[in-house]
Formats: C-alpha cells, sequence, structure tokens
C-alpha cells in the first residue's frame, strides 16, 4: 500500500469518504478486494485481501 497520485491506467474507488486508487489490469487479476481496519494484539492497520494467484511461493524454480 502506498500514497500516490492517480493515473490514466488507474480506476478509482471512493468508500466512506476513503479514496482507493488501484491499476486497472492488477484490479482485473485480483478481483474481488477487501480492505478492512483492523486491530488485534499485534497492532492496528490495513488488512487489503484479493484473489492474486501466486506461481511459486519459492522464487522462480523450486527445482534448481
Amino acid at each position: 500500500m502506498a500514497l500516490d497520485e492517480s493515473r490514466e491506467s488507474d480506476e478509482i474507488f471512493v468508500d466512506n469518504g476513503l479514496q482507493f486508487i488501484m491499476d486497472k489490469k492488477l484490479l482485473e487479476e485480483v478481483k474481488p478486494v477487501r480492505v478492512d481496519y483492523v486491530t488485534s494484539a499485534m497492532g492496528s492497520g490495513f488488512s487489503i485481501k484479493g484473489n492474486l494467484k501466486v506461481l511459486s511461493s519459492c522464487g522462480s524454480c523450486c527445482s534448481c
């Protein structure tokens, strides 16, 4: 998550007075996207969840 200015390739959403900006191509890959503000024993902050497909969790080649 970063603070940024919008670009032509971005989708802009406003929810409860907060503006969210996300690249349209990335949005198509991860939607639906859910942004929540959470508080726990570990602290508080934003939780962002989507359906981004991870091809590999160990780098470019697991059998190398």
